[in-house]
């Protein structure tokens, strides 16, 4: 290839752009999985073309260099597994699509990151939490809302964000989701969470946050508003858990990730078979959720020593 060694290429390469209209297709990602994609290839795009190399030529020494990159920017394991994730899946692509003949880097062996688990809050953490949030301002009544439904349904915060009215059943405690790659699941909504989003419903909760003209029709229907009356974002979520985790001693450890873990382990905790757990969270594969959720212990000998007949014989 003759192409110069710059810093900056205009626009994604054809073959990056296949590759993410693919994804974005015929997969359904995320607009934020798009935007990492879209992120990653393009360092990778860069890195060829300073190697006088580009997306149909690469080599595994092309491959192995960018490893070297990465860790030399000091990235986190988890970043350079992600970069990599999406080269692998590009050329894989390529290849499928008859692109390019080989897969450059089929023989190159990625890093690995060590899964590790959330820390779940225990259950009188959960409690100090919401009952932290005993105002009834309007605010207070949307905040402990959103705290009710992420640890009572085991939302995704971006399901959570995505909520409009019509997805929520308080007469029968259902609520309709729409999960990674636009896959919709039916949660049950739990009692406490059912009389949270109510109080938020009342008169004295979302009406008063409604302005007096919406700014988009998407904002009329959506479950959650912020201070303006639009549709409350992933980063108003994440500051309404950060602030309420703090006001209870949690600090900066409480993610809405976090209670949507605690949600899966408390569930474990008490007896709920991992399938249930599985079909809770919406994930694809069972793998996945042992990844998110842990039995305890005691649980678990709890279980074998009620279950097993020969687990207490004398």
């Amino acid at each position: 290839m003759s192409a110069s060694a710059t810093s900056d290429i205009d626009g994604p390469p054809p073959e990056v752009d296949d590759f993410l209209t693919w994804l974005a297709v015929e997969r359904g990602r995320s607009p934020n999985t798009m935007s990492a994609y879209r992120r990653d290839l393009a360092r990778w795009s860069v890195h060829l073309r300073r190697r006088r190399h580009d997306e149909n030529d690469a080599v595994a020494d092309d491959v192995i260099a960018f490893i070297h990159v990465l860790q030399g920017e000091g990235l986190a394991k988890s970043s350079i597994t992600r970069t990599l994730a999406a080269v692998r899946g590009l050329h894989r692509f390529m290849v499928a699509e008859e692109m390019r003949p080989d897969d450059p880097t089929a023989d190159v062996e990625m890093p690995r990151v060590p899964r590790g688990l959330p820390k779940a809050l225990t259950v009188d953490q959960i409690t100090s939490l919401i009952e932290g949030v005993g105002g009834g301002a309007p605010a207070d009544r949307r905040d402990r809302a959103i705290l009710e439904t992420l640890y009572g349904t085991g939302a995704r915060i971006s399901e959570l964000v995505g909520l409009s009215l019509g997805d929520v059943d308080l007469n029968d405690g259902l609520m309709r989701v729409m999960g990674k790659g636009s896959r919709e699941r039916i949660v049950p909504i739990g009692r406490s969470a059912a009389q949270a989003l109510a109080h938020w419903f009342d008169s004295g909760g979302r009406p008063l946050m409604e302005p007096e003209r919406w700014a988009r029709r998407d904002d009329a229907e959506a479950v959650f508003l912020n201070q303006r009356g639009g549709r409350l974002s992933r980063q108003g979520v994440w500051g309404v858990v950060r602030l309420r985790g703090r006001a209870v001693g949690l600090g900066d450890e409480l993610t809405p990730h976090v209670l949507r873990h605690s949600c899966a382990t408390h569930m474990l905790d008490h007896g709920a078979d991992i399938r249930t757990v599985q079909e809770l969270l919406g994930h694809v594969s069972i793998s996945t959720t042992q990844i998110y959720t842990r039995v305890t212990t005691e649980h678990l000998l709890a279980v074998y020593r009620s279950a097993h007949p020969r687990a207490t014989a004398t």
